[in-house]
């Protein structure tokens, strides 16, 4: 670095060579492409799972809500637990679409908006729903993950053999 840089250059201001990580929105970005395209290829045995670790920290934790066709456990940890989540997942559901996203946030932390349309394997039947998330990032991978369902109910009823109607 010249003189006229370090001049030029703030107290605490990165250099112009040194990589900065993506903000946690641009992670989750890449992330929910990878898991629509995890779950479109027939999940686990049949997708790609690396494209999905690819996003997430080594010590990652989902924390999904109770009473959920697909939430198991209801805590997931590290890449094993994530893969094993989405395993069951894509079990349940044979397509996910994002239909609107909207995000607040900053380098590490994320609240996500989500409105999805799910398509159940057992009934074949759509739900749409929204997911409110909040999610950290660490060094540009997702560290944590909390989602929150608007309609648990409908996405249980969506799954669940004869309950058309409801």
């Amino acid at each position: 670095m010249s003189t006229t840089d370090s001049v030029k250059r703030q107290v605490g201001e990165p250099r112009a060579d040194e990589r900065t990580p993506p903000d946690a929105w641009t992670v989750m970005e890449g992330f929910y492409a990878a898991e629509v395209a995890y779950v479109a290829a027939g999940g686990f045995g049949t997708a790609n799972y690396d494209d999905v670790a690819a996003y997430l920290d080594p010590e990652v934790i989902l924390y999904q809500a109770p009473g959920l066709p697909f939430t198991g456990t209801g805590t997931w940890h590290g890449h094993d637990g994530m893969e094993r989540f989405l395993a069951r997942f894509s079990e349940v559901w044979e397509s996910m679409e994002f239909l609107g996203q909207e995000h607040w946030g900053d380098q590490d932390t994320v609240l996500v908006r989500n409105r999805v349309r799910f398509r159940a394997r057992a009934t074949g039947r759509e739900v749409e729903t929204l997911i409110l998330q909040h999610i950290t990032v660490k060094d540009g991978r997702m560290l944590e993950c909390r989602p929150f369902y608007w309609n648990p109910q409908a996405i249980t009823d969506a799954c669940r053999p004869g309950d058309a109607g409801r």
